[in-house]
């Protein structure tokens, strides 16, 4: 399989392994399904509610049109709304275990997404997803027109090391915290300086371990005399502690 390398804000290199084309294409199968199957409900209701005895017998047909559109609109906004909603997958996406992410270690917006699905025009629906399939076959991240536009790719989750590791860390009841400034991380810089420690540390990657540390000091504007290590590993536990208590 191919993988990508992304490049994370404390300037790290992390190899993922790109979605296979399969894969990719499963999942727009799927997502195709679940939305075919959601219009031809819409249009069932509708037609029952007009056409039978419901309150829209005696609606003109232009209103039962704009009706219809009206409920289609989770059809048409599908993919936007709920790439959005769980960071980078839809109900396709989820069942491969695959998703989108940036390539240059942040986590993808809702601009991102947006982008991504209005170029589906281009990608997915001109010739059927012919231009898609070619984009992403040939392109070196394995990008269609509308990942290249928005700086995304889509990986496996299958791999050993996911962009989503959980950034939760066991502390006890009575633990003390001793930098109040991590609460300047968000979540995002958390998981990716877990993700970060744990492969350098198991590497002995000390190198990389010292560059996080100085970014880390940088962040929250704290200078420690503690050594790297046990550093991080007190931000960590910090940052666990302060926003499990708010």
């Amino acid at each position: 399989m191919s993988e990508i390398q992304i490049n994370t804000t404390q300037n790290v290199n992390i190899n993922f392994t790109l979605a296979s084309v399969g894969e990719r294409v499963v999942a727009h199968i799927i997502d195709i399904i679940i939305k075919i199957a959601y219009a031809t409900i819409v249009w069932w209701i509708i037609s029952e509610l007009y056409n039978g005895s419901g309150f829209m017998r005696d609606w003109d047909q232009w209103s039962v049109i704009s009706v219809y559109v009206i409920m289609l609109f989770p059809f048409i906004f599908y993919t936007l709304v709920l790439e959005s909603l769980f960071e980078g997958q839809t109900l396709g996406k989820k069942a491969l275990k695959i998703r989108v992410v940036k390539i240059d270690g942040y986590q993808a917006s809702f601009v991102d997404y947006l982008i991504r699905w209005f170029f589906r025009i281009v990608d997915l629906n001109i010739l059927s997803g012919f231009v898609a399939l070619i984009t992403v076959i040939m392109s070196e991240k394995g990008q269609r027109l509308g990942d290249m536009t928005a700086g995304t790719a889509v990986i496996s989750l299958k791999n050993k090391i996911l962009i989503s590791h959980t950034i939760l860390e066991e502390i006890g009841d009575d633990y003390k915290p001793t930098y109040a400034s991590v609460i300047k991380l968000s979540d995002n810089d958390m998981r990716i300086i877990k993700e970060t420690y744990i492969i350098a540390q198991k590497g002995k990657d000390f190198d990389t371990l010292n560059k996080l540390r100085v970014k880390v000091e940088e962040v929250i504007e704290t200078k420690s005399d503690m050594a790297t290590i046990p550093f991080i590993d007190v931000i960590i536990k910090d940052y666990n502690f302060y926003t499990q208590n708010m």
